[in-house]
């Protein structure tokens, strides 16, 4: 990684107290100071990525028609498809050059949020899509588990704060893809300048060109990962939780040189949700003198209902 940290994930999973604080000191230092990191030592092995990719492949490969069997109305494309250019940046009003698809939240009957979750959609051309998708959420969420507990650590926080919030929580799964550009896009890009809205999130396929994070100058600067490495950055949930400690980079996914227009590309973000009702009041020991509390207290749920209609997802 050229231009973002790098951290490895088995130096906090390790028996070696020193491991453990250095992956906490370095995860800490670059979400203060960029908000991204890139990421070895994650949960997720070759095969399942390999697998996941080909599944998304022959999923967006399907007819329109079919595709569009799979975008449920009234959901606020929570789950299933989104077809093109249907999402936009918040303030911005040009669709994003991209489709997608969303995989949620796996919980038990007995669970008190069984009843908020839309139900996962199943695509049944494809077998093997729903199976390989819950997998990768599952590993995903593992690892954002143990990032979190990091991060408590370098906030003063108890190892396992996150965990009541993450438990359960409103976490999704997105396979994007960006078809091959066939005309000049009018002010489009394949994913207009935002933050995200979660506390974390964990992408893959960062490995070509076409992520870029904006640093504190106002300088874009590629993110590109090494094959065995997720980027992962702070949301803006998080950002408010700790009155913007850490911080929530603005980023965008550029247009490709005329050249590569022909050719598609796949990201698979996990964007890492707590539970509706967690409250994003400021920490305390996030505010001082120094810094005053910068937000307004709000529930991750009430959070997310704003954002979605900004986004153009839900309907107001």
């Amino acid at each position: 990684m050229q231009n973002i940290p790098s951290v490895d994930l088995r130096d906090f999973l390790s028996d070696d107290p020193k491991r453990k604080q250095k992956f906490v000191n370095e995860i800490g230092s670059a979400f203060e100071n960029i908000g991204f990191v890139a990421l070895k030592g994650h949960f997720l092995d070759d095969e399942l990525v390999n697998e996941l990719y080909g599944e998304i492949r022959k999923f967006f490969s399907l007819p329109l028609e079919t595709k569009h069997q799979y975008e449920i109305p009234g959901i606020g494309g929570q789950r299933g498809y989104v077809s093109f250019g249907k999402e936009h940046a918040k303030g911005k009003k040009e669709g994003d050059l991209k489709e997608f698809w969303h995989f949620g939240q796996y919980v038990d009957n007995d669970s008190k949020y069984a009843n908020e979750y839309p139900d996962n959609v199943e695509v049944k051309e494809l077998p093997r899509f729903n199976v390989v998708g819950k997998d990768a959420y599952q590993k995903l969420e593992k690892t954002g588990v143990y990032v979190l507990r990091a991060l408590a650590l370098h906030l003063g926080l108890d190892e396992n704060y996150f965990d009541q919030y993450a438990k359960d929580g409103n976490s999704i799964l997105r396979p994007i893809h960006y078809p091959p550009i066939t005309s000049e896009p009018e002010n489009a890009i394949r994913a207009a300048a935002h933050g995200d809205i979660n506390l974390i999130t964990l992408l893959m396929g960062a490995q070509g060109k076409g992520l870029q994070v904006q640093n504190h100058n106002g300088d874009w600067i590629d993110a590109i990962a090494a094959e065995d490495e997720l980027v992962i950055n702070v949301g803006d949930m998080l950002s408010r939780h700790t009155n913007n400690k850490l911080k929530s980079t603005i980023h965008q996914v550029v247009n490709p040189p005329r050249e590569l227009w022909g050719t598609s590309r796949y990201s698979i973000p996990f964007f890492m949700h707590p539970v509706s009702d967690m409250k994003l009041d400021c920490l305390a020991n996030c505010i001082d003198d120094e810094n005053p509390k910068k937000f307004t207290d709000i529930t991750a749920g009430e959070f997310l209902y704003e954002r979605l209609v900004e986004l153009g997802l839900i309907k107001n």
